[in-house]
């Protein structure tokens, strides 16, 4: 019975959200890049972004992933950030236990890629 009533859900409604997608012009492009993006950009947005929003920091707001502020932290430079990823500091979390190494590396490389364009 289960099954059935989920079935008429799915067969109603994905087609219905199908037409709705179409009919308010959503950009499909949209979702296939963001799939396309940088292995270090994706790694950024599912684990850091929730604090690190843009560069920033909403802990603690002197310690962002900005340019001058990793200057000023010392955290200016690869492997400065991957240490940093890897074991955590203060409030900021290790990830150690969630990411590889190179997913760490990968990281770390747009976290400064971005602090050198400052974060646009």
């Amino acid at each position: 019975m289960f099954k059935l009533l989920l079935r008429r859900f799915f067969s109603l409604t994905l087609p219905l959200a199908l037409i709705c997608a179409a009919g308010f012009g959503l950009d499909w492009s949209a979702l296939a890049l963001a799939d396309q993006a940088p292995p270090g950009a994706q790694i950024f947005e599912l684990h850091c972004a929730g604090c690190h929003i843009h560069g920033g920091n909403i802990v603690r707001r002197n310690k962002t992933l900005k340019l001058k502020a990793l200057q000023r932290n010392g955290m200016d430079n690869l492997t400065a950030i991957s240490e940093i990823v890897l074991n955590g500091k203060g409030n900021m979390s290790a990830y150690q236990d969630r990411l590889t190494e190179a997913e760490i590396q990968s990281v770390a490389a747009y976290v400064l890629e971005q602090a050198e364009q400052g974060w646009k």
